[in-house]
């Protein structure tokens, strides 16, 4: 069974197991990039913050295939951006009520715990791919070049807030 998130305010809803940390990363704050996810059933927008946790960069859209595949995927990121912590999209319905998307990120939540020892976090992603459709169609980009970064800049969304939240960034 997978223990509810603990809401710490509105927009952030940390659900933190202790999970042995990996080499080099300190539980208390670990220092590195953090990793913004927007998971959808068909691609995962990603975006990794810089080294300083100041800002987040979008990464390419991982079109998904299927467990192995994703999750080979992620190791490959996280290794290369040497993350110390994963920020998932946190579908909650409009009303504040967790729905069947909902606990669908808590147990990929719960799989990336375990399978990276790293922290991560449920972040409320009400709306960012809304506000990223918004930007993107007042960018004037293509309606083909939108459906292609979409996720990406939701991802982006997704961590900046995070960040911004904990006050990592201004």
């Amino acid at each position: 069974m997978v223990p509810k998130p603990k809401e710490t305010s509105r927009n952030l809803l940390v659900h933190r197991e202790d999970a042995p940390a990996r080499p080099g990363v300190s539980a208390a704050g670990p220092p590195g990039r953090l990793l913004g996810l927007d998971v959808g059933s068909k691609t995962i927008g990603m975006a990794v913050s810089d080294p300083l946790g100041i800002t987040a960069q979008g990464l390419q859209t991982m079109r998904r295939k299927n467990k192995r595949h994703d999750f080979g995927l992620l190791k490959r990121v996280i290794d290369e951006y040497q993350v110390a912590e994963i920020v998932v999209g946190y579908p909650l319905r409009m009303s504040g009520l967790e729905g069947i998307q909902a606990e669908k990120m808590q147990l990929f939540a719960e799989e990336l715990r375990w399978r990276f020892r790293l922290p991560v976090h449920l972040w409320d992603e009400r709306l960012t791919s809304v506000e990223a459709n918004r930007l993107l169609r007042e960018s004037e980009m293509s309606i083909k070049r939108r459906g292609e970064v979409v996720d990406r800049l939701a991802a982006v969304l997704i961590l900046q807030g995070f960040m911004e939240r904990r006050g990592v960034s201004c």
